[in-house]
């Protein structure tokens, strides 16, 4: 009777440490899901100031199309990203996809406002030093965004693959997420200051 109470006890015991690691390997994947709302929140503020400002630069900069039309286009290709993210957040494909985009969104925004410099009365406009400032602010948040993510990716992606967490990760088909990081390939694109030319 005795080794039965014993047996059940730790029989119990052995469920509840089971229930509790399955737990925190769903916790651990809701929070990287719901760090990825948060970067889904400030990209789409960020595609909605990015028409306002070409708006806002189209007047003066009219023989400047190519950089205006560059802008647009990686707005889209970066929308496009974003949804496809959206739908799995943490795969490795859709993270890379969106990284790509962003990327290039970047480098295409940077063109803009360099060559946007290059013109006093359009850096003195009210709504460019607004758009300006606000695209800057959203900038910062989206970079908080994408290391709470990637933090967030991290702990989870830890967490599946430590014993004896691994085991049930395996069991319960908990897959690895990825991070949102710049392809190697457009990193020094990204990060090289853009050149303009009159």
């Amino acid at each position: 009777m005795w080794i039965f109470l014993i047996l059940l006890a730790i029989l119990v015991v052995l469920v509840m440490w089971g229930v509790g690691i399955f737990n925190g390997l769903v916790t651990a994947r809701n929070a990287y899901k719901n760090a990825f709302a948060q970067i889904d929140v400030q990209l789409q503020r960020r595609f909605d100031l990015i028409p306002n400002l070409v708006e806002t630069v189209k007047g003066y900069l009219a023989h400047e199309r190519g950089t205006m039309e560059a802008v647009i286009a990686a707005r889209g290709a970066a929308m496009a990203g974003l949804s496809a993210a959206k739908a799995s957040p943490g795969d490795p494909s859709a993270m890379a996809e969106l990284g790509s985009s962003e990327g290039a969104l970047n480098s295409a925004l940077g063109r803009l406002l360099a060559v946007a410099e290059a013109y006093p009365d359009l850096k003195a406009n009210q709504n460019m030093m607004q758009l300006t400032e606000e695209l800057t602010s959203t900038e910062n948040k989206v970079a908080f965004a994408r290391q709470a993510f990637n933090d967030s990716v991290m702990g989870y992606n830890n967490k599946r693959e430590v014993f004896p967490s691994s085991i049930f990760a395996g069991m319960f088909n908990f897959q690895p997420a990825a991070s949102l990081e710049i392809p190697a390939a457009e990193q020094a694109q990204v990060r090289a200051a853009p050149k303009v030319q009159f």
